[in-house]
């Protein structure tokens, strides 16, 4: 196990990516997995008229493209830099290898799968059904996901304009949602900071 490691990570790319800059874009070959190692990211699409719609913000500890690099050999979306961010790239010939020889890493590709299905059937939830106050109580709790982003502890470096990025609403409006969630005791604020105080409840806020 401690060689396969080793080895994997020895092929390992780092790239820095400006906010704003792609780390892949809709159309272009899949060559690698993609993981965070400090920053932030979002997976985002847009429809021919230019609306955009974000699936997902992916946190240090993440990883993403498994899916699409078992069934396609193309990306289905972007992802866009909101801060500036490193990002681990992994071979596609060795995600491959490790998917035809290691157990622990197809335990884990299932994990990641589950969680990331749970997590885009939520988004059509607070998508369609909640308001504004729940919809960036879930978006945070998403950041916090310990399966998905386990670089992530109960806090973490993250503006009122980037979650309002994640949740498509105003950073106006994030404010207000964020100090009913503060008022709940649910988070704590600090300047470019959020500090989570009870996930569960941001979870279940609003249900």
């Amino acid at each position: 196990m401690p060689e396969e490691i080793e080895r994997a990570a020895g092929a390992i790319v780092e790239r820095a990516v400006e906010a704003g800059g792609y780390v892949c874009r809709k159309g272009d070959a899949i060559t690698h997995w993609m993981g965070v190692i400090d920053g932030l990211l979002k997976m985002s699409g847009a429809s021919p008229a230019g609306k955009t719609v974000t699936f997902a913000g992916i946190a240090p500890g993440g990883w993403f493209g498994e899916g699409s690099l078992l069934k396609d050999k193309f990306w289905k979306y972007d992802a866009i830099a909101i801060r500036q961010s490193r990002v681990a790239c992994l071979p596609k010939s060795e995600f491959m290898r490790l998917l035809e020889t290691s157990i622990p890493f197809n335990r884990f590709l299932l994990e990641q799968l589950n969680e990331r299905l749970a997590h885009f059937i939520g988004l059509i939830e607070f998508d369609r059904l909640l308001d504004p106050d729940a919809r960036v109580a879930r978006c945070i709790a998403s950041l916090f996901n310990p399966r998905l982003y386990p670089g992530v502890r109960a806090s973490l470096a993250l503006s009122q304009e980037e979650i309002g990025y994640l949740c498509a609403l105003s950073r106006q409006r994030v404010n207000q949602a964020l100090q009913v969630l503060v008022e709940a005791r649910l988070v704590a604020l600090e300047y470019g900071r959020i500090t989570v105080l009870d996930l569960e409840g941001l979870r279940r806020f609003d249900l």
